[in-house]
């Protein structure tokens, strides 16, 4: 039986706790505020969730970041799993410097990031829209993606997929009905992730990103510049509320046995 901790160490984690998450939980609050000044609460209302519905650059910043996420999602998900399979199962030249270059993404600060990838675009004269939008986030997503299938990969029970093997099945078919099921955990995990990382990033799409393709992270970020309302604390809430629930549920799948 583990030990029970002793109190002051739980009251410092909660006040370290309370202290990193009473900004964010101050931000949900005041999105309920019915004054428009957020230091002023006048009552409770949903009337800034409204507006929301009412906001054109609102709506089309969400179809853009949904219309990026799910692409980037779909094919980091496609590249990450085919990529951990290779290193996982397969002993080549040059497999430990592949395996290195995939913390490259991940360590890089964002601004490194999206200035090479702005350079690279104009070098190759890409217009710069939703496409090189995506082609950035599956170049930071994919590394994620390679990381969470591998863990899975490791504590997979092979002797499955030579028991498929030994009684007749071919490798396509012990790929789609062995390796996928067992696999499928690690591999949606790692797209939810790739979905999460995809949906907030600023920094990188703000490279990249041109005229008439700003995501919502763009989109509120201009809203802040011109003017401070509780419409931002709503749209914040949403984004926070949804990404946490997606990290959540990558979590728990990546737990998964």
């Amino acid at each position: 039986m583990a030990a029970r901790a002793p109190r002051s160490i739980l009251a410092i984690t909660v006040l370290v706790f309370l202290f990193l998450h009473l900004p964010i939980l101050v931000l949900v609050v005041f999105s309920f505020n019915d004054s428009k000044f957020s230091v002023d609460w006048q009552g409770f209302t949903l009337n800034w969730y409204h507006r929301l519905l009412e906001r054109p650059d609102i709506m089309r910043g969400l179809r853009a970041s949904v219309i990026v996420g799910v692409a980037s999602t779909v094919i980091s998900a496609i590249l990450g799993t085919l990529v951990a399979l290779a290193l996982a199962r397969h002993r080549f030249r040059g497999r430990t410097a592949l395996e290195g270059f995939l913390y490259v993404p991940i360590v890089t600060p964002e601004i490194v990031v999206g200035i090479s990838l702005l350079i690279l675009f104009a070098l190759f004269k890409i217009p710069l829209g939703l496409t090189t939008i995506t082609i950035a986030h599956v170049a930071f997503s994919v590394s994620f993606v390679v990381i969470v299938v591998l863990a899975r990969l490791e504590g997979m029970d092979g002797t499955l997929e030579e028991a498929a093997m030994i009684l007749g099945a071919d490798e396509v078919t012990t790929f789609w009905k062995v390796t996928v099921p067992q696999l499928w955990p690690g591999i949606l995990s790692g797209a939810l992730l790739a979905f999460t990382m995809s949906f907030d990033d600023f920094v990188i799409t703000s490279f990249v990103s041109g005229s008439g393709s700003s995501t919502l992270p763009i989109v509120v970020y201009g809203m802040v510049r011109r003017n401070v309302e509780p419409s931002i604390n709503a749209i914040s809430t949403i984004i926070l509320l949804l990404t946490t629930a997606l990290i959540y549920f990558a979590d728990r799948l990546g737990r998964e046995r």
